[in-house]
């Protein structure tokens, strides 16, 4: 089976889903060409997992001051380019394309009338019971238009529908936690300004904070230590911190539930998702909420002792499994399969 697989570049967290399913793939001896957007192409980093991969523009939003910036989303969208980047990507070869919310490489195959199997978190909001906290009707519709698929897999933390998948984070947290610092903590918040993150931060020297940003430079302000975007370096940082920090990414949010970080999150006002995100965790008990810089917030998160332990599975190989063997609305099986073995753990300890 020819697979072409589509990657939304927006973010890292579609990338890092990518990144999981890239390793399983190879362990299975199959080929797959990836196809990424919504970036520039200079932009990516630590992308070795997908070889010769090629990208375009795509569609992305704008953001300013931590907020989508609808006026200047839709100035940036160049439509025209958008379609000839559909019309010159060429899928007739392609057996099936594996999407994860991509809309060139979803609309190519529409037009070409090749199957697209769309898994992504946004394509669990296509699913009653999913909580609809932010979400309306027109953004469900935006989801099936953005990257039209003919079967939808939601990745979501709890098994709301049969069509709802968990995530797949390949770490061991009984090995990791006994490495944990206590005064250790992990900052990502890409989408605000790096200046006001540090105002932030500067009053709690008491901590380490290690802050990732796409403005930063590798360098130490005091008790503050700015990292440059680094995949492996962020994986270290994780799985030593004692909690997170950090916008309402679907992934992010994953990997420190299974490495049992707490976390506080400031969802991005206006994106609907980052608004979703953050109050389903609430609700589950997973995560604290700040909807804005919130010193006060960030004080009581770092008293705070509560944690999740969420055993989300590693592998991957049911799942495509299930894309090789084309049976595709076959899905309950696989539902059964991928959250059988998923299990919470509660610990009230720092």
């Amino acid at each position: 089976m020819k697979i072409l697989y589509g990657v939304q570049g927006t973010g890292n967290g579609h990338t890092t889903r990518a990144r999981v399913m890239a390793k399983s793939f190879r362990e299975k001896g199959i080929k797959v060409d990836y196809f990424f957007s919504g970036r520039p192409n200079d932009n990516y980093f630590d992308m070795q997992a997908f070889g010769d991969y090629r990208s375009c523009r795509g569609l992305s939003f704008v953001t300013e001051h931590g907020q989508l910036n609808k006026m200047a989303t839709l100035k940036s969208l160049r439509l025209g380019e958008f379609a000839r980047d559909i019309k010159s990507l060429d899928v007739s070869d392609y057996d099936v394309i594996f999407n994860d919310f991509e809309p060139v490489t979803a609309w190519a195959g529409k037009l070409a009338k090749v199957p697209v199997i769309a898994m992504s978190h946004q394509a669990s909001y296509l699913f009653n019971p999913v909580p609809q906290h932010a979400v309306y009707s027109w953004h469900r519709t935006l989801i099936r238009y953005f990257a039209p698929a003919n079967i939808h897999l939601g990745v979501h933390w709890h098994p709301y529908h049969r069509n709802i998948i968990p995530p797949f984070i390949p770490y061991q947290p009984e090995q990791e936690l006994s490495a944990c610092v206590a005064n250790k903590v992990l900052v990502y918040l890409p989408f605000e300004d790096l200046a006001s993150i540090i105002e932030l931060l500067k009053d709690f020297p008491d901590k380490e904070f290690y802050c990732y940003h796409p403005q930063a430079s590798d360098r130490s302000i005091q008790h503050i230590h700015l990292r440059k975007p680094s995949r492996t370096g962020f994986m270290q940082d994780l799985k030593n911190t004692s909690g997170v920090v950090a916008n309402a990414g679907f992934e992010l949010s994953s990997e420190a539930l299974k490495l049992g970080k707490k976390l506080l999150l400031k969802p991005l006002d206006g994106q609907f998702e980052q608004q979703n995100n953050a109050q389903t965790l609430a609700q589950l008990g997973y995560a604290q909420v700040m909807n804005y810089l919130n010193a006060s917030a960030l004080e009581e998160w770092l008293s705070s002792a509560a944690k999740h332990t969420v055993y989300f599975p590693s592998d991957p190989g049911d799942l495509i499994d299930w894309l090789l063997a084309g049976n595709w609305h076959e899905v309950e099986h696989l539902h059964k399969k991928l959250w059988c073995n998923v299990t919470d753990m509660y610990t009230n300890a720092a």
